[in-house]
């Protein structure tokens, strides 16, 4: 109820009263405005006791609700809202996973709309597609990983540029990451050195777009590894759109809150702390599109599923 409607209303009772007043007869004025005595008398009580304010509508919420949801829980749902863009279901993975507080996504969303929060920032909000897209993966760890670079911001006060190289697995989101002073085929044979060595499973496509940094000296290093290097169509970056996505992901989850001051400068302590986003991503992150595993845990899913019972 808006303050006009509340106001016409308290007027509306107060006429009631001194209309009561001045006729002294109860009974007459009620049936003349369709009201019970009994609601009469109950209005003419908090007139008496609280003025004009008692002839308005009183909250409806109970005095005690032990089973509403805790402050504590509500502020930490509202900080991942603020903080990271979180939607409902991720808040409600996030709070099962690393605080153990299980809540319905259902009340998650009724709390940031109670608190007017229930809309995300214009960057982050669902653009219509004109054709829906079909979500696709492949079934084993290694059968096919996507390969991008991220060009980062120009360092301030510099001409000079770092590159994100990212590599993740279409079935399990496993990714690797290393950032690097220069984007050539140079720099680029020696990412996908260290991506074979770390990864824990074999690889067996590497798929890239037509950038200049993979080509032929790119191609023929990933062929005599044994594995086969394919190309996407020109101009189709949603053919690498699981590399894609998990740029974004980077944007709004580790650059956003990154303290550049000094990162920049220094190569080293980069990828140190890329690093340790890298870790969270595989090992902690829950991920939407595994169903709230994280990366490591899809892997030991489909690890165990590989291995027949009698083997």
């Amino acid at each position: 109820m808006t303050k006009g409607e509340q106001a016409r209303l308290v007027a509306w009772r107060l006429r009631i009263l001194q209309e009561a007043a001045a006729v002294a007869n109860v009974a007459r004025v009620c049936r003349r405005f369709g009201l019970s005595r009994k609601s009469f008398y109950k209005w003419k009580q908090r007139h008496a006791a609280h003025g004009d304010a008692g002839l308005s509508d009183r909250p409806h919420a109970p005095h005690r609700s032990p089973r509403a949801t805790a402050p504590d829980v509500v502020s930490k749902i509202l900080y991942l809202r603020q903080h990271y863009h979180f939607g409902a279901g991720r808040i409600a993975a996030y709070l099962a996973r690393f605080h153990r507080i299980r809540i319905a996504t259902s009340s998650v969303h009724r709390i940031l709309t109670r608190h007017g929060m229930q809309r995300l920032p214009a960057n982050q909000k669902y653009r219509p597609h004109g054709k829906r897209w079909q979500r696709y993966e492949k079934p084993q760890p290694g059968h096919r990983l996507q390969v991008d670079v991220k060009f980062l911001e120009r360092i301030a006060g510099t001409r000079r540029r770092l590159y994100q190289f990212t590599a993740i697995d279409d079935c399990t989101r496993i990714r690797v990451l290393k950032v690097y002073d220069a984007c050539n085929q140079r720099t680029a044979i020696q990412f996908i050195d260290e991506v074979v060595r770390r990864l824990p499973f074999r690889v067996h496509v590497v798929q890239t777009d037509n950038g200049a940094e993979f080509q032929s000296q790119f191609h023929w290093h990933v062929e005599g590894l044994d594995m086969r290097h394919v190309y996407i169509r020109p101009r189709t970056p949603h053919l690498n759109g699981k590399v894609e996505r998990s740029h974004r992901v980077d944007d709004q989850e580790f650059y956003q809150l990154l303290d550049q001051g000094g990162v920049s400068d220094d190569i080293h302590l980069f990828n140190d702390k890329l690093r340790e986003w890298e870790d969270y991503y595989n090992y902690h992150r829950p991920h939407g599109a595994l169903d709230g595993q994280t990366p490591y845990e899809r892997l030991l899913a489909k690890t165990r599923a590989a291995v027949s019972p009698g083997s």
